[in-house]
């Protein structure tokens, strides 16, 4: 399996939409550093992002907001935050 920037870009969209958990990010990156190829336009920038993706489970590194919006941004993406009302029936 190659590894594209898109593909780093949606599993990090996944996991900002809560449709994958950290754990599932992690055990993706972990195993995308042992088995899969780095695209080589961006292979560099890809395989740090994915490098320390897979240390995120570390309570030392972790994964915030502001490093996901810093990996985007290094694959030509950006972040935008739409906060709505919560419209709860009486």
């Amino acid at each position: 399996m190659k590894v594209t920037s898109k593909n780093v870009a949606q599993k990090l969209t996944d996991y900002l939409y809560h449709r994958i958990t950290l754990e599932e990010l992690v055990d993706w990156a972990e195993l995308m550093m042992m088995e899969a190829e780095f695209d080589e336009k961006n292979f560099d920038i890809i395989r740090d992002i994915i490098s320390y993706i897979g240390l995120a489970d570390v309570k030392a590194f972790g994964i915030t907001l502001y490093d996901c919006e810093k990996f985007l941004n290094r694959l030509g993406y950006h972040i935008k935050i739409s906060v709505q009302e919560n419209l709860v029936a009486a």
